[in-house]
């Protein structure tokens, strides 16, 4: 028994259903655009806030009741595992995502830090096997740690490279070992708090020879998933390097990687960048390096990070819209990198935040399928590049007119495009009307 097991297991009751412990909308077999809804969706946990949390900010101690928590033993670790995996099991989410630091016991040295993590990695490996549950990515927590205030990848002390070095190759080949799809690096630090004592170039240097490492051991150990990196606008740097999908990409291209690691993004960490969240899916999508998703959202009246689960999908479906459009996320899924309220004593409330998160990406996910069938959207966006279609257009795109040819013949020609209607109106209204269900 667990503090988690006071719930059963959560199944699907339709929209009907007053059970809060129930899904309303989330029907793992409903088939959406010729896919399982599940299969669509690769729901997925996270380790870190639900287990490895005990709900502490900058202001105050943890509220939240892990009896885990506070000891870094073997013991303790095994009764986190186990009280981890009695929740997944009884969400029903198919997968789970964790750092090395989320599982295992407390470590002094390399050589304890490899010793404890593949003790743990034992239990998980029991645990998955038991309940079915896959691993979508596993990650190393190189931003905890004092070692790391000024970076891991990016710090100028070449000792803890080497350190955050040894730190990736073991949990990498324990994330291979475990069958995990995806592998990511969370640049926590990987930036700066001022220049005024940063050498900007070097940091950018080692941070792609950082990567370039890994990207060989992945192929070393013959590691089939993908690597990924999260982009990061800022916290607790003021400046971080993978600031958003278009600075990851042009770090990518920079180091010649841009065929080997895709962008794992998170809604909140999109909207601290002044980006939306659909912005930056339809980037890595048009850049060749979608990956995965870390879903939540921000508080509009703060400015920091505040993992809130996802409760509108009228938010979330412009977005969802685009991943339906590109077939899907391939070894990528919709992680709940996501955290109660620190009010939120109840174990229940860690059920009740996901049912609703999860059927909330069930909305949006419905509303896009809604959406394509319509088919209204994609005319109206058809229409809008229609002159692109035509011969004229063509010969533009295919690069058969020089700018000089191109100016001399829209003056021979007299062209005076007059402004025609881009229709923002319509299109939003297309899509709030299929997220009102």
């Amino acid at each position: 028994m667990s503090i988690f097991s006071d719930v059963s297991p959560v199944k699907f009751e339709g929209p009907e259903s007053t059970n809060d412990f129930a899904y309303k909308v989330y029907d793992k077999n409903r088939t959406v655009l010729g896919k399982r809804m599940e299969d669509w969706l690769r729901l997925t946990v996270c380790y870190w806030h639900s287990f490895a949390s005990g709900g502490a900010d900058m202001f105050g101690g943890g509220t939240w009741p892990r009896p885990w928590l506070g000891s870094g033993t073997q013991e303790m670790a095994d009764a986190k595992t186990d009280a981890a995996f009695d929740f997944f099991s009884r969400l029903g989410a198919p997968y789970f995502a964790f750092h090395d630091a989320d599982v295992m016991a407390d470590a002094n040295t390399l050589e304890e830090h490899d010793a404890a993590l593949k003790k743990i990695e034992e239990r998980i490996a029991k645990r998955m096997s038991e309940t079915k549950m896959k691993l979508l990515w596993g990650t190393a927590n190189l931003f905890s740690h004092p070692r790391y205030a000024a970076g891991a990848a990016t710090n100028p002390n070449p000792e803890v490279f080497a350190f955050a070095a040894a730190q990736v190759r073991c949990i990498l080949e324990a994330t291979h070992r475990l069958g995990g799809e995806n592998y990511v690096l969370w640049g926590g630090r990987e930036g700066y708090d001022t220049l005024l004592n940063t050498d900007m170039k070097a940091e950018l240097e080692h941070f792609g020879r950082f990567l370039k490492m890994v990207v060989e051991h992945k192929h070393k150990i013959g590691f089939k998933g993908t690597i990924l990196i999260e982009p990061k606008p800022f916290e607790p740097t003021k400046h971080q390097y993978d600031r958003d999908v278009a600075a990851v990409y042009a770090f990518l291209l920079k180091n010649g990687l841009e065929k080997e690691v895709k962008v794992n993004i998170e809604v909140n960490h999109a909207t601290l960048a002044g980006l939306d969240f659909e912005h930056e899916v339809t980037a890595a999508y048009a850049y060749g390096i979608m990956g995965s998703l870390d879903i939540n959202r921000g508080d509009p009246r703060s400015g920091w990070d505040t993992d809130q689960f996802p409760n509108n999908a009228q938010d979330i479906a412009p977005a969802m819209l685009e991943i339906l459009n590109h077939g899907g996320l391939g070894t990528g899924g919709f992680n709940f990198d996501a955290k109660l309220r620190r009010q939120s004593v109840d174990p229940k409330d860690l059920y009740i935040a996901h049912i609703t998160g999860i059927d909330t990406l069930a909305r949006a996910l419905l509303a896009a399928e809604g959406i394509i069938k319509e088919k209204r959207l994609a005319a109206l966006k058809e229409e809008r590049y229609a002159g692109w279609s035509a011969p004229f257009g063509k010969e533009i795109a295919e690069g058969k007119y020089t700018l000089q040819a191109l100016a001399d013949l829209a003056v021979k020609k007299n062209i005076n495009p007059k402004p025609v209607s881009g229709k923002q109106e319509l299109a939003e209204s297309l899509v709030a009307k299929h997220c009102k269900f």
